[in-house]
């Protein structure tokens, strides 16, 4: 008996699976460029060139082409990942730390994000002019991590109960924009450590 034909793209087709180890490396590639693209922006004094970005991640400057076709996609993607990591990061803080301890812990991670953004900060004005990049609600999500670290404090009674966590975001705000022209870590850092002093519950007196 001749053995049954085979029905014709069975005998040819990859093996289930195949293209998960070519999607993975693409993945991988991706992470790559945008954790050095973070690292470039935040010691950028000018705009970064592109190529320096894929040398840094060790991939061809095609590979950075492909997974993003402008530099808006670049500065949006690593936006978005600092982004992310600022607003999220508040909960786990608070695991770990004292209400004030984990506050002043996440200011530090917002100076982080804003000293990226100052790497990047030509193509992001002109990514929000044109619309080609938008804002995931930035200060509203900034507000909320500062509003659940700050409930915490009062819960605890360590923070003031008192405050608007607006006007936190907007004091902080003051402290980065007047400390952008001298971008001094050590001028930031105290004037971080003032507006933490600021949200101490005050001493009652009679």
């Amino acid at each position: 008996m001749s053995p049954e034909p085979t029905r014709p793209g069975l005998e040819s087709g990859p093996p289930a699976g195949a293209g998960r180890p070519a999607r993975t490396d693409a993945r991988r590639n991706r992470e790559k460029l945008v954790v050095s693209a973070r690292a470039a922006f935040a010691t950028a004094d000018g705009t970064v060139p592109l190529e320096a970005i894929a040398r840094e991640a060790g991939v061809g400057i095609g590979t950075l082409y492909r997974h993003f076709p402008t530099r808006e996609a670049l500065v949006e993607a690593v936006y978005a990942a600092e982004l992310d990591d600022v607003t999220t990061s508040a909960p786990a803080l608070l695991e770990e730390l004292s209400p004030q301890a984990a506050l002043r812990a996440w200011m530090d991670r917002y100076a982080a994000f804003v000293a990226t953004k100052r790497g990047m900060a030509d193509t992001l004005r002109a990514g929000l002019a044109s619309g080609s990049i938008t804002t995931p609600a930035t200060r509203e999500r900034l507000t909320a991590a500062i509003a659940t670290i700050l409930d915490s404090g009062v819960r605890a009674g360590t923070l003031r109960a008192d405050v608007d966590p607006e006007d936190v975001t907007t004091m902080l705000l003051g402290v980065f924009l007047s400390t952008a022209a001298s971008n001094s870590v050590e001028q930031t850092g105290r004037l971080l450590d003032l507006v933490v002093d600021a949200l101490h519950p005050r001493q009652r007196t009679d």
